[in-house]
């Protein structure tokens, strides 16, 4: 067990993080309804969302030893979601549909090369090359390969003038539905616990107690650490976490517009990069806070889930709810910058991550290129 000073310090950081979020969330409501200017309010709806996602990481933290990394993803996945489904719906209602096009894409891309990056970048500087479940990174990249094609479908055929291009609303509509059937019908997959399995020459698998985050290397061996939390406590700041993301969210795009047009910045520069990061600020967060850690597969699960969640789920789900609440219809024909960026990110993704390992190297490589990708959309 931890020693009574380190047991305090971690509950000294939890109790900050818990406290420094609630002020997080005063401060945007303060600025939204007080008048605060164009930029402020934009600035502390951020902030606000940010640490509200160090929350929610270190309440997965205390839940991943309890239901395993393929559960702890999709609930981390599904959560840190909500704020972009939020953003996105409030943006809608707006008419901001280059906005939420290039977010939804943006999503992807700041998931699979930035934030998946960055993971890599930290994980591997401080514990050399990193293993993933290569068995379940396969699952997982595969099915992400297969959404975002069938996602992209009705672009190609909007693009290529094939007959499909005059029903560009039903066939997204269509292919929503199916989307959000192959999530359903993956689903059991992706919340079963691997069984235990031995490591072979010290590397991690699904049942290694590193992967599982079930001990720390003290030097002298390996320590047991039990969850601080309780169950019960640890859902409730999840979910509580994830209703304050929501509120902030709508403040959030209410700064928007006029924060654009204070920076001068284009729809879908804030879309692709802004939104994007903003939304899946729990991610950026918990994915790289869990490979400082060395718990590389949930590092990759909780990274690797959101992107995927954004395909079968958020951008399906958006598309019906658009037609049903009766806001700015919302298709599946996107951009021709925005498809090719996508599918790039996704082919890079494949093969770097296929083999189940992960370095800095590589992570460093994955920054650049969203570096690249995002600037090309610094003028619209």
């Amino acid at each position: 067990m931890p020693t009574a000073p380190a047991r305090d310090t971690f509950l000294r950081s939890d109790y900050l993080i818990v406290v420094g979020g609630a002020a997080a969330v005063v401060a945007a409501a303060v600025t939204h309804y007080g008048g605060a200017g164009a930029v402020l309010p934009f600035a502390c709806s951020a902030v606000a969302v940010t640490l509200l996602a160090s929350l929610v990481g270190r309440s997965v933290e205390q839940l991943g030893d309890r239901f395993g990394p393929g559960a702890t993803g999709v609930l981390q996945s599904a959560l840190g979601n909500l704020p972009e489904l939020f953003i996105a719906l409030f943006a809608l209602k707006a008419g901001l549909v280059a906005v939420v096009q290039a977010a939804l894409i943006g999503s992807i891309l700041a998931n699979l090369l930035l934030v998946l990056g960055m993971a890599f970048v930290v994980g591997g500087l401080r514990h050399g090359t990193q293993q993933l479940d290569s068995e379940r990174a396969r699952q997982t990249i595969v099915l992400m390969v297969l959404s975002v094609a069938a996602m992209v479908v009705p672009s190609l055929a909007h693009y290529v003038h094939t007959p499909a291009a005059a029903h560009e609303k039903t066939l997204s509509l269509i292919v929503s539905a199916v989307l959000l059937l192959l999530f359903a019908l993956t689903l059991p997959a992706s919340l079963r616990r691997e069984p235990q399995r031995a490591g072979a020459g010290g590397r991690e698998t699904a049942g290694d107690e590193r992967a599982t985050g079930r001990s720390r290397s003290t030097g002298a061996g390996m320590e047991q650490e039990q969850p601080r939390w309780p169950l019960w406590l640890a859902v409730a700041l999840l979910v509580l976490a994830a209703v304050l993301a929501a509120f902030v969210s709508d403040w959030f795009v209410a700064a928007l517009q006029p924060a654009m047009q204070a920076l001068n910045i284009s729809q879908a520069f804030a879309g692709l990069v802004i939104v994007a990061i903003a939304g899946n600020a729990v991610e950026n967060v918990v994915g790289v806070q869990l490979a400082a850690q060395g718990r590389s597969e949930y590092a990759f699960s909780v990274v690797i889930n959101s992107p995927l969640q954004i395909a079968l789920v958020l951008a399906p789900l958006l598309v019906i709810l658009s037609s049903l609440l009766g806001f700015t219809a919302l298709t599946l024909v996107f951009p021709p910058l925005l498809v090719v960026a996508v599918v790039i990110a996704v082919v890079i993704t494949a093969f770097i991550t296929f083999d189940g390992e992960s370095t800095w190297i590589e992570g460093a490589a994955l920054i650049a290129v969203y570096a690249v990708i995002a600037t090309s959309f610094w003028w619209g």
